[in-house]
């Protein structure tokens, strides 16, 4: 097959000869070879590359991708093109991934213009070809990658029958008579058949005869002659062409050549008409020249996609910085290319509200310019590389060229040490933002917190907006009340400001914490317009990660199948962004939501292709939750010992590993694994540590669960038995569905031990029900005890809140009371305190970060709790 032409650059005009190249490359290029097609710029090598593929893909059924490097820098650079035509996730060992995707595969690369990164390139085609027996490289470079193995062909001039017709056609020329064709074959020798010079050449034919073109030629070669006799397809024989194709350009040509110089090969038409606005210069007289210079075949014009863009050959750009320093004008054009290159990324700027995806689109199309005037400003401590660095933040940050802009920021950072302006403020927030999704460690929070202080001082709203949410994120790690508090104050800020990016992030992040606190029903009443919002301006990395929350919480809620289409939505939303980590976050998610829905084959499914990618990594990037999923993955499989295996990797990244190091859901499915294993006493000991880590408290879902897993191991059945019950309290009250249902069947295996038959057949009735209503497959262990049938059609009537009432009176008395002031839970005791200070239900809902009906819905309780009918007698009552 022949991948999809998108991936390949166009064909803008016919293909003419190399008949023999092509059988040759045809007959060479094979798994696991290195093809290099060699030779001087303007030889045709990538246009020989193009037509090979389609006489190569029969050979390929898997596959051809186009990897250009005409525009890349370095070796990151090389996997990232390499990573995007593959279409593989980045991370930070890209170079393992792309050899785990394509060592069973049998594919073709081909790899244009090597040379500037032949050391690089070399290095990445060697690992690739020891790893992946199948996968075949056919490059393209102006020197050999001196690689062991290396096949080059060297590509020789062109014949004089096909110089001939690619002249004339370039020329269009139809039918010619004798004459003009023994001109045109004296044009041909005299440029060695070297088919870009041939085509700068024809692009005279409209202004000169075949016999002028011919007579013209003589005199700039007349030194290329030597004494052994004209040594055929020398690299002089282009650059005397090229300046005789320039000595022949008018004035406004010669002038828009030399200075289109400055930019990296790709341009659009933008950056014709903007440097005329800056050089004062009206523009149709460089449209007039642009229009000149592609004609004359010294810029060439692809039009194939939604905006035209313009190239110019690397040899040919060689040459226009030639003549660009020959007039002295280098420096005066770079500061032009840096101030052009600014506007053009301010002026995307709003789209970074309305449209990030667009915005994201459009700079990468123009990176390779803004790259290269962010570095020469930086050179040269100009403020406006600094401002264009700082306008770049979000690509780098969405991981694109992300080594770039750690590089880039801290060379602008350095620069306005001292300073307290603006730009200064805009470069330290750029630093936050990048570090955000780049750097491990705290680097993130401490930009932000320096950021924020500035900005603060300056009144920069926006940057003190955004700074202030990276302050938040950075503490959800260790102190989730502060960071709801914090992101609550700079959710309402934004909200007065305007900020709609902000308001919405921040309302994503209040709602991981919900989540995170098992307050789902909170955590998606904020998730639900967080990602309407971020998804309709573009914001696919927030979003993808908000809608994997929002999954995690509608799951917890008992509704598995929409939140597998939410799940499935992250996952949908990440993968454009060929982001490894967001991807991989997305997945996770959805397995963990299939296996909990009882789909262990759909949920392996979800993971394999970020197991594929990591799988041999001495270090595989740290996925939160990826490898306790897979553990959960071996216990449903009955492998607990494998499963402690996975647990344990979560730790791989601590100098000193050990399970207290694990995060509390992970130290959960350890235990359970210990268990299961027989190390009864192992998971005991492990669980009482988890119990006193005060943490756990915190967690709901975590406190619960050590509960449940504590009464498994109990040797007194009563003690289980309170274990049980205040583990269903705890999960009821946070509406954590799947795991009360859990509860129930766990109180009911109890009760059948005791001989409760009513008891455990209307409570194992009810956990199977809950469970298939909420999208399970995973069905209750029913013992087949015949005493139990009449009771469990009756449990399979009740509601979850019928299921837990009746476990709760047949329980008796609890260990809180069922009134006054002790029977009150925590998050009741905070709705009093602000009720009794004078807030309104929905200022309540505001502060806490609930709905409206939930505030109701506590003060309910509290007035049955305490006897009392409303907020009067609640003040009078309430406590000093």
């Amino acid at each position: 097959m022949i991948d999809s032409d998108q991936q390949f650059p166009p064909e803008l005009s016919s293909f003419v000869g190399r008949a023999e190249e092509l059988a040759t490359l045809t007959a060479a290029v094979a798994p696991g070879r290195v093809l290099s097609l060699v030779g001087p710029g303007g030889c045709g090598k990538t246009r020989l590359a193009l037509r090979a593929r389609a006489a190569l893909a029969a050979s390929w059924p898997e596959g051809i991708r186009w990897i250009g490097l005409a525009d890349e820098r370095d070796a990151d650079d090389v996997t990232g093109a390499i990573a995007s035509a593959l279409g593989v996730p980045l991370a930070a060992d890209s170079m393992h991934m792309l050899a785990q995707e394509l060592r069973s595969r049998n594919i073709l690369l081909v790899i244009d213009n090597c040379e500037h990164l032949r050391e690089p390139v070399a290095g990445i085609v060697s690992t690739i070809l020891a790893r992946c027996p199948g996968v075949g490289v056919l490059a393209t470079s102006r020197v050999p990658l001196d690689l062991a193995g290396e096949r080059v062909h060297r590509l020789s001039a062109l014949n004089l029958a096909d110089a001939l017709e690619l002249f004339l056609d370039r020329a269009g020329a139809g039918h010619v008579g004798p004459d003009a064709l023994a001109a045109a074959r004296r044009v041909c020798d005299r440029l060695d058949r070297l088919p870009l010079a041939l085509e700068l050449a024809a692009g005279w034919a409209g202004t000169l005869s075949m016999a002028q073109l011919a007579d013209s030629l003589r005199d700039p070669f007349a030194l290329l002659d030597d004494d052994t006799g004209r040594t055929p397809f020398r690299q002089a024989t282009l650059t005397a062409s090229m300046h005789w194709s320039h000595d022949l350009l008018d004035q406004d040509e010669r002038e828009l050549f030399r200075r289109l110089g400055v930019f990296e090969p790709g341009f659009a038409a933008q950056a014709v008409t903007g440097l005329a606005e800056l050089l004062d210069v009206p523009v149709q007289r460089y449209l007039r020249a642009l229009r000149g210079l592609i004609a004359k075949s010294l810029v060439s014009a692809d039009t194939t996609g939604p905006v035209a863009r313009y190239r110019m050959l690397g040899v040919v750009r060689d040459y226009a910085l030639l003549r660009l320093d020959e007039a002295q004008e280098t420096a005066v054009l770079r500061g032009l290319h840096l101030e052009l290159m600014l506007a053009l990324v301010e002026s995307f700027a709003p789209l970074l509200d309305s449209d990030k995806d667009e915005w994201r689109t459009m700079l990468t199309a123009e990176y390779p310019n803004v790259r290269a005037a962010i570095e020469w400003g930086l050179d040269r401590a100009e403020p406006k590389g600094r401002r264009l660095a700082a306008a770049v933040a979000w690509l780098w940050h969405l991981g694109t060229h992300a080594a770039d802009g750690v590089r880039l920021l801290e060379h602008a950072a350095t620069q306005g040490n001292g300073t307290r302006d603006e730009t200064h403020a805009r470069v330290l927030l750029a630093q936050a933002l990048v570090a955000d999704t780049a750097l491990p460690g705290p680097t993130s929070y401490e930009k932000a917190c320096t950021a924020a202080k500035l900005a603060e001082e300056l009144g920069l709203v926006d940057v003190d907006l955004l700074a202030r949410t990276l302050i938040a994120i950075g503490t959800i790690g260790f102190d989730l009340e502060r960071t709801r508090t914090d992101a609550s104050a700079v959710h309402a800020d934004a909200q007065r400001a305007g900020d709609g990016f902000v308001t919405d992030a921040t309302r994503a992040l209040i709602g991981l914490v919900h989540l995170l606190r098992d307050e789902h029903r909170d955590a998606i009443e904020q998730l639900e317009p967080a990602v309407t919002g971020l998804l309709r301006r573009g914001d696919r990395a927030i979003a993808s990660s908000a809608l994997g929350w929002l999954a995690l919480a509608t799951a917890h809620s008992g509704a598995l199948g929409r939140a597998i289409e939410l799940a499935e939505q992250a996952v949908t939303t990440a993968t454009p962004l060929r982001d490894f980590h967001r991807i991989a976050l997305a997945r996770t998610a959805l397995a963990e939501i299939l296996l909990w829905a009882g789909r262990s084959e759909a949920a392996g499914a979800a993971l394999a292709p970020i197991d594929r990618l990591v799988e041999g990594a001495q270090t595989p990037p740290f996925v939160p939750g990826w490898e306790r999923v897979h553990a959960l993955l071996e216990l449903d499989a009955g492998r607990p010992v494998e499963a402690m295996t996975w647990c344990r990797r979560e730790g791989r990244w601590q100098q000193r590993p050990s399970d207290d190091q694990l995060t509390p859901w992970t130290r959960l499915v350890l235990a359970r694994a210990l268990r299961e294993s027989g190390a009864m006493a192992d998971s005991a000991d492990l669980l009482d540590r988890l119990s006193a880590t005060p943490l756990t408290t915190a967690l709901p879902s975590v406190h619960a669960a050590v509960l449940e897993q504590r009464a498994a191991l109990a040797s007194d059945t009563a003690q289980g038995m309170r274990m049980h019950h205040d583990a269903l309290r705890i999960r009821d009250e946070h509406g954590l569905v799947l795991a009360a249902a859990d509860s129930l069947a766990a109180l009911a295996a109890v009760a059948l031990r005791r001989e409760s038959f009513e008891t455990a057949g209307l409570l194992f009735g009810a956990a199977e029900q809950i469970r298939t209503d909420a999208g399970s497959v995973v069905r209750v262990d029913i013992p087949d005890e015949p005493q139990l049938l009449e009771y469990l059609e009756r449990g399979r009537t009740m509601s979850l809140r019928e299921a837990v009432d009746y476990v709760t009176r047949a329980r008796g008395k609890r260990n809180r009371p069922d009134s006054g002031w002790e029977s009150l839970t925590p998050t009741e005791r905070s709705v009093v305190e602000l009720a009794v200070s004078g807030l309104t239900n929905p200022e309540i809902a505001a502060r806490l970060f609930i709905s409206r009906g939930t505030v109701k819905t506590h003060l309910a309780h509290v007035y049955a709790k305490l006897g009392i009918g409303n907020r009067t007698e609640l003040a009078r009552l309430a406590p000093d």
